[in-house]
């Protein structure tokens, strides 16, 4: 049977914390930042842990 392979791009976007967590980046912070006001992307920025619907499919497609 050959191995379980991590999804790679996901491994790239995400990461796990210590205690198991999974942390990403917040969504829009891209483009069209000219129409966001200073709190909106000042909000935006940092990490943020995944909700727990998506935590599964996540850590499925990391091979854990």
């Amino acid at each position: 049977m050959p191995k379980m392979k991590s999804h790679t791009g996901m491994g790239k976007r995400v990461k796990v914390t210590g205690s198991g967590k999974i942390v990403s980046q917040q969504a829009g912070l891209r483009h069209k930042l000219e129409k966001k006001s200073s709190t909106k992307t000042r909000r935006l920025t940092g990490t943020v842990v995944v909700s727990k619907v998506d935590t599964a499919r996540i850590k499925k497609m990391l091979g854990r």
